[in-house]
């Protein structure tokens, strides 16, 4: 409503009681000097400042979208990009670090860890004499089984990180988990 009436005023401008005077626009003045020569534009803008939120193709009044766009909105999205996150929800996750080895399956749609394993917590800690080799992956591999299964977790994806190779310990626990039950797809690039 308050758009209509200042487009009103702007179309009709201020002027006096005969129709032939002179007709003063209310706007802003934006001197530029590199692109238009130096002139002095008329440039009417919001009440609000930025354009009532319009977004960049106009279409949507009143709303702010925070996404960001696609560079190539015709771009395809592959069927196995769409559903791959419904088709193989939960996923793998292992992290080993010098002091200790920890291990998570995680629901891809809702982002909960559905089980979590790893060597720093007290009632691992206390049964094993390392907390970062492979007796202690082959543990918490043997753990998380466990706990996946009592949240009804049977199958799992695992994709290695760019740094971590698929060998050693980061192998001792994904190879635990698939023996004591789980079945993990390993996706090696």
């Amino acid at each position: 409503m308050l758009k209509q009436v200042l487009g009103k005023v702007l179309n009709k401008g201020v002027g006096g009681a005969n129709g032939g005077e002179r007709i003063l626009r209310p706007c802003f003045y934006i001197p530029t000097s590199s692109l238009h020569q130096g002139q002095v534009h008329c440039a009417p803008r919001s009440f609000f400042g930025v354009e009532d939120f319009l977004d960049d193709d106009n279409s949507r009044p009143y709303t702010y979208q925070k996404g960001k766009k696609s560079k190539n909105p015709t771009k395809h999205i592959s069927f196995k990009n769409r559903t791959g996150a419904y088709m193989e929800p939960f996923t793998l996750d292992v992290f080993i670090s010098k002091r200790f080895v920890s291990a998570s399956i995680t629901h891809r749609v809702t982002s909960k860890q559905v089980a979590v394993a790893g060597t720093n917590s007290k009632d691992i800690k206390a049964a094993l004499k390392s907390r970062s080799d492979i007796p202690a992956c082959l543990a918490i591999g043997r753990i998380l089984a466990d706990r996946a299964r009592e949240a009804d977790v049977y199958t799992a994806s695992y994709t290695p990180r760019e740094r971590d190779k698929f060998e050693g310990k980061i192998r001792a626990v994904v190879q635990s988990i698939i023996d004591n039950g789980i079945d993990v797809k390993v996706y090696l690039d």
